[in-house]
């Protein structure tokens, strides 16, 4: 796996970076799900610390990180909320055993709309509150999704892809005795990768028993890896694009 370079035929690697792909793994499967998966289980399993008893948040559930969140989430045991911006996606999210979803379109723009989404987001919780919540999209969902964290809870905060990087009233930590967790799974690959490796030896495992089920929404030529981007860029993609040497 390659922070960067890695759209070519051949690429440099560090060691850490480098791991065998089981027999009843294709390289497409394996290029699809090792980051997203790797990343999600990380957030879940290292830093979240989930059990079977929680009950978790995961917005921008259908995109690659998030679905891989859900997925890993429910073969863990626990009740996820699914949060995503279209009814095709919720749909996805459906398929992939979310417990309850919320479709919130463009998201909150004003006061009121950021209120009435952290109230929706509320009504969703069996426990008035999650015990975790997956952010990899930040911008105005942050502050609505955060006051609706239980007692105690886990913020994930995992990336930006919405556009904005959110400022955060620093008291909500202190009224739901809740963290904030960051959640860098690059650099914890190379300060931790014997974790990481056997991270990476239980999603294999999983993905094995059929637990967890990556998905691939497309296959593009590497040719066309433009094309693929701005798919990305158009939060046109569900699960993950892969680039193909054809």
């Amino acid at each position: 796996m390659a922070p960067w370079g890695a759209f070519a035929e051949e690429a440099c690697m560090h060691e850490f970076g480098v791991m065998p792909i089981p027999d009843d793994i294709s390289f497409e499967l394996a290029a699809s799900y090792q980051m997203a998966y790797g990343t999600s289980y990380h957030a879940l399993v290292q830093r979240g610390e989930i059990s079977n008893q929680d009950e978790i948040l995961v917005l921008g559930a259908s995109g690659g990180v998030g679905l891989a969140a859900l997925d890993i989430a429910k073969a863990k045991g626990a009740r996820v909320v699914a949060a995503v911006s279209t009814k095709e996606k919720a749909e996805i999210c459906k398929e992939y055993g979310a417990d309850e979803l919320i479709i919130y379109g463009e998201g909150p723009k004003t006061k009121d709309e950021s209120k009435a989404f952290s109230n929706e987001l509320k009504s969703k919780s069996l426990k008035g509150g999650y015990d975790i919540i997956y952010d990899p999209i930040g911008d105005c969902y942050t502050e609505p999704a955060f006051r609706a964290i239980g007692w105690k809870g886990k913020y994930l905060v995992v990336g930006f892809a919405a556009g904005e990087i959110p400022k955060l009233p620093i008291n909500l930590t202190l009224l739901k005795g809740a963290s904030l967790v960051g959640v860098f799974w690059g650099t914890f690959t190379g300060l931790e990768s014997e974790v990481n490796q056997k991270n990476i030896a239980e999603i294999n495992q999983l993905l094995s028993e059929g637990k967890i089920k990556p998905l691939i929404s497309k296959e593009v030529p590497m040719e066309n890896a433009v094309e693929a981007i701005k798919m990305i860029g158009n939060r046109g993609v569900i699960g993950k694009v892969v680039l193909v040497n054809k």
